[in-house]
């Protein structure tokens, strides 16, 4: 029997939430991105000074997995999937309404709490909700969803920013808000979850004492280097491809750069599905490491070659694929590494406080493409693909998760 007979209805239709919210995650992440160059030029930025801006709700998504994730674990994983879209989606809308940086900054800080918890909720609950042995196809699945939401904010700033700016760009943000009612009504709490006793304070306090203390600590390190690498590379992404090629840049222009993000994209959306597959078959440590180091080298060659346009274009759908899939095997280990009543507070955790300290990539990156041009710049990220294969070698190797 192929294995997709083997899938009840609830339980795609529990992965198709998490791909929502995934999806959604991403489209109001990466607008941001495409706003980038209009937003330095309103403001009056440096690319250190924008890389700050960005790195703002990669810092707060630590207290939001911290805290959705509690929530997660207290009330339900369904219940704080909602809760974390309504967060991210209503206050991306209120990005439009930024006068000053420091406005800018509050509005964005506050999207980072939703963004945060929304990733561990809906990891968790498929993981919880699939069978052990397909939990990687899953997992690669509901990761795939990023891909497409991605291609959604490409989509959108090619339409809005030629004619609109970027203030309008923001207020799409809150189209994610509507799916919450589908998912209310839809998905149920997983079999596996049961509400705990314990408080906020408690669960984080657990985390940090054996047996979970090196557990938690690896995962975390683990989650900040490939961050680290992701958002140093793709938050800059687009500006690279539309800034002057005299600043190390590839000098296209805005319809354009959004355009050689399309098939990048599509190579990210089908890295995510085989790479649950791939990682099925040869195990989660073997893809890992196929699919990071393949990365190291990929994102050197990407960002030393910008002046040849063509060359961008043929080899984004090879970054797109190595530089995302990786991703898959983050929900399905943790899920096997932390307990069910800590789960998601453990997952949430390690995973966004890899988010906010990657909040220095955009950061460092914007630095260094001052000094030494963007292109340069990204291929510097390269060094944290390496580390995370080196750090993915010190976890334990995959087993059927704890009940």
């Amino acid at each position: 029997m192929p294995w997709y007979q083997e899938i009840d209805r609830a339980q795609w239709r529990t992965l198709i939430a998490a791909q929502l919210g995934w999806m959604l995650d991403a489209m109001d992440v990466m607008l941001y991105s495409f706003a980038l160059t209009a937003i330095r030029s309103e403001f009056q930025l440096t690319a250190a000074a924008a890389g700050a801006l960005g790195a703002a709700p990669l810092v707060t998504s630590a207290l939001g997995g911290m805290l959705f994730g509690w929530l997660s674990d207290r009330y339900g994983r369904s219940r704080a999937l909602v809760w974390s879209i309504l967060t991210f989606s209503a206050f991306t809308a209120f990005t439009a309404t930024a006068r000053t940086i420091p406005e800018l900054i509050f509005w964005r800080a506050i999207v980072g709490v939703g963004l945060g918890g929304e990733w561990a909720a809906g990891a968790v609950l498929v993981a919880e909700t699939w069978p052990e042995r397909h939990r990687g196809k899953a997992i690669g699945l509901m990761q795939s969803a990023w891909a497409v939401g991605y291609l959604l904010a490409a989509v959108l700033a090619g339409i809005v920013l030629p004619r609109w700016g970027w203030r309008p760009l923001f207020l799409a943000g809150i189209l994610p808000a509507l799916i919450t009612l589908w998912i209310r009504r839809n998905i149920p709490e997983p079999p596996k979850w049961r509400q705990p006793s314990h408080s906020f304070s408690g669960a984080l306090g657990s985390l940090f004492r054996p047996p979970l203390l090196r557990n938690v600590l690896l995962f975390t390190m683990l989650c900040s280097s490939v961050l680290f690498g992701y958002w140093g590379m793709f938050t800059w992404l687009p500006a690279y491809l539309s800034m002057p090629i005299s600043k190390g840049g590839a000098g296209l222009s805005i319809l354009k750069s959004s355009a050689w993000i399309v098939p990048l994209q599509i190579g990210a959306f089908f890295g995510y599905l085989s790479f649950g597959f791939y990682a099925d078959r040869v195990g989660r440590r073997a893809a890992f490491l196929t699919f990071v180091l393949t990365t190291s080298l990929l994102v050197p060659i990407y960002g030393l070659f910008g002046r040849n346009a063509t060359l961008l274009l043929a080899i984004g759908p090879l970054v797109g694929f190595f530089g995302h899939g990786y991703f898959s095997a983050l929900g399905a280990m943790a899920a096997e590494l932390f307990p069910a009543a800590v789960r998601t507070t453990a997952q949430g955790f390690g995973y966004n406080a890899g988010r906010a300290l990657s909040g220095l990539a955009p950061v460092t990156v914007g630095a260094l493409a001052d000094r030494h041009g963007i292109g340069a710049a990204l291929a510097f990220t390269s060094i944290f693909f390496v580390l995370g294969g080196a750090l993915m070698m010190l976890l334990p190797a995959e087993r059927e998760s704890a009940a």
